[in-house]
Parts: C-alpha cells; sequence; structure tokens
C-alpha cells in the first residue's frame, strides 16, 4: 500500500477545500456540510481505505459517514477513533484481511487473471482470519441427509475485529455520525442504524455485511438482516431524509462501475451482471435528487445548495467476477491506490469546478474517463 497519498491545495464555492474542518464542522442544527457515502464491496473496500486517506492528508474530517457492507466497516473505523488514528487503522484492518502470499509476478493479463481468481477460491475455501471462516454444515448442506443451513461461510470472527479496531464507546459519543445500512430478509425494506438515535454496536456492522448466500442473515430487534447490498448498495437516502438547512458536500464511494466495455467472455458477463446489480440503486437516486431539486430550485431558489462527488472505482482487466473474494496482496495495494488516486482527482474537480447556478450539482468520476456534472 502506498505510504501516503497527498493532493494539492484548491477551493470549493469560497471556502479552502484543504483547509481543515472547512466542510467537516458540524453546523448549529447538527447538520454535516461534509458527509461522506461508502458502498458496499467486500475486498474492493480497500479502494475507500484510500480514498479516505487523501481526505486525511488534506484535514478534511466528515461529520457524517453512511456506510452498507465493507463501507460500514470503514465507516465504524473512522467514527470510532480519533482522527489521528484512522488511516493507520484502516491500514490494520486490510493488512489482516489481505493474503499475503507473493505479490503478482507479472503484469500481463492472463497470467494476473489466473493469479486473482486463484486468491479468489484460496479466500472462499480457507476464509480470512479476523473477518470469515468455514461453516458446518454450509454448502455441505445441499446433500441429502445433511442439515439444512442458509449460509455458506461464517462471518463472526469480524466481530473481534471490530472490537479490536473500533472504539465503540467513542463511536457513539458523536463526534463523528454513523449511519449503518442493512436489509430485513423478510419484507426487503432497508433499515438503518444510526448512533444520533441508538447505540450502535459490533452486531449492527455484522448485520450490513451479511451479504447472502455468503455470510448468515444477524437477527437484532427481532428482524432478520442482512446486506443491503441487494436493495440500495450506495444509502444516500438518510441524507436527505429531512430538508437540508444548510449548503452540503456528499463524497458517494461506489465500489461497482456503472460502465463497462462489452464483455467477451462468460466471466466478464458474469461480472458485469454483478456490477449492474448493485450499481443500479445509486444510480436511481441520484437521478431522483436532480429532479427534486429541480423542483426546490423552482420554488426556493436561494435555499442551501448540495453537491455529490460521485467516485466510481474502475476494476481492471484483470480483475474476474469473484473480485470481492480476491484479497491478494496485489488487488488490494492497486484497490487503495485507486481510490487515493480518484479522491485526488475528484477534489481536483471540485476546485476547478465554476460555481454552480443551481441547487444540485453532481460530478462523476468513473476511473479514468471525463466527469459528468448535472445541476438543477
Amino acid at each position: 500500500m502506498p505510504d501516503e497519498v497527498r493532493g494539492g491545495e484548491g477551493a470549493w464555492a469560497e471556502q479552502s477545500i484543504s483547509a481543515p474542518g472547512a466542510f467537516g464542522q458540524t453546523t448549529p442544527d447538527d447538520q454535516p456540510r461534509l458527509a461522506l457515502v461508502l458502498g458496499g464491496g467486500n475486498a474492493l473496500g480497500a479502494y475507500h481505505a484510500g480514498a479516505y486517506e487523501v481526505l486525511d492528508s488534506r484535514g478534511l474530517r466528515p461529520s457524517w459517514v453512511v456506510g452498507a457492507s465493507v463501507g460500514a466497516v470503514t465507516g465504524a473505523i473512522i467514527a470510532g477513533n480519533a482522527p489521528e488514528e484512522r488511516v493507520s487503522k484502516l491500514r490494520r484492518f486490510w493488512s489482516r484481511a489481505t493474503q499475503h502470499t507473493a505479490p503478482s509476478p507479472t503484469e500481463w493479463l492472463k497470467p494476473r487473471q489466473i493469479y486473482n481468481g486463484l486468491h479468489a477460491l484460496l479466500a472462499l475455501t480457507y476464509g480470512r482470519p479476523g473477518i470469515y471462516r468455514q461453516r458446518f454444515p454450509g454448502p455441505w448442506s445441499a446433500l441429502p441427509w445433511v442439515p439444512n443451513d442458509v449460509a455458506l461461510l461464517d462471518h463472526k470472527p469480524l466481530l473481534r475485529t471490530l472490537e479490536e479496531l473500533v472504539d465503540f464507546e467513542r463511536l457513539n459519543r458523536g463526534e463523528t455520525r454513523l449511519t449503518v445500512a442493512c436489509a430485513d430478509i423478510e419484507t426487503s425494506e432497508e433499515v438503518y442504524f444510526d448512533s444520533a438515535r441508538q447505540e450502535i454496536r459490533p452486531e449492527h456492522i455484522l448485520a450490513s455485511t451479511a451479504i447472502l448466500p455468503a455470510f448468515p442473515p444477524v437477527e437484532i430487534g427481532g428482524r432478520v438482516l442482512c446486506d443491503a447490498g441487494y436493495v440500495n448498495n450506495l444509502p444516500l437516502d438518510p441524507l436527505f431524509a429531512t430538508e437540508r438547512e444548510q449548503d452540503l458536500l456528499c463524497l458517494a464511494l461506489e465500489l461497482f462501475s456503472l460502465r463497462a466495455p462489452r464483455p467477451g467472455s462468460l466471466d466478464a458477463v458474469l461480472e458485469r451482471a454483478n456490477d449492474m446489480i448493485f450499481s443500479s440503486a445509486g444510480r436511481r437516486t441520484i437521478a431522483a435528487l436532480a429532479r427534486e431539486y429541480a423542483l426546490r430550485q423552482r420554488f426556493e431558489p436561494d435555499g442551501p445548495k448540495v453537491t455529490v462527488l460521485h467516485l466510481i472505482y474502475q476494476a481492471g482487466a484483470d480483475e474476474l467476477a469473484a473480485k470481492s473474494f480476491d484479497f491478494s496482496p496485489s488487488s488490494i495495494r492497486d484497490r487503495w491506490t485507486t481510490g487515493g488516486r480518484d479522491m485526488t482527482s475528484g477534489l481536483q474537480m471540485l476546485e476547478n469546478r465554476p460555481a454552480a447556478e443551481g441547487r444540485f450539482g453532481y460530478l462523476a468520476l468513473h476511473g479514468s474517463s471525463a466527469a459528468v456534472e448535472t445541476t438543477a
């Protein structure tokens, strides 16, 4: 992983985006001016860590983090640690998650694909210490006369890792607000746990990471909960559940690509189907926000403005459909580096962007592709 990723100075609107607390402080009505939304994606979550490292290097501290799945894990580490300890704790988590084999011996495409695929197979077969392990009967429950089971793997080891890396007392004091997204497995409803309204415990994070059928659902308060990925993998909604009274800059990090080349193999088709499933909700939410703020613009043109900077991880050609379980050292390193690079580019986009005329601004960065902006 990179030692440190640093970006240049700049401004967003009339304030310096690199000034400590410029958008991170809490406003008098407890609505943040800088919010971070982190989508799910298991091993792809190293992208979050690299992106957050850039924010940390600039002294930009979000006062509200909303996370789903591995995004909830990242959010808990951010909210549950002092600012100066957050990046080191993220490094410890990803060092533990990484399969410490030899780095990729070649950059040639086919050997790298085989290398990544073997690591995904190893991770599924033997688990990852401190995150998940094999479960019995698990996959054996498909055989005759074997008792039924509801998952392939057991992710309870994550509880101990969370207790080690996250100060839940600090998290629940509310210095950085954390919202954890889950889904009710019986009703498909989105369920949110918010440190501003209730105590967040390791079990809430565990429920958010329970992607079916890999991991079992978690019962909390009489509801059986699982990963929100299938219903809303980029949970922007909590930020806009009530009308905003202050300007907001929202940094939304998506781990599944909205765009990709035309697939040319069965694995590429499977990967594309997976990406489309997990990225579609975020696209719809942003489109709905643009429509909503177009109406607000008509009736209250001088009201608070919202800007969404949407950073979307673009998987390399070497990554396979099983990329969410690829914990190889090369892949984790590349995702961390890519997150840092994309956050640096995204902040530069904000710095160079002319002042928006409308109340809603949207900028997207699809890997190295050009940004798209919508205003309302």
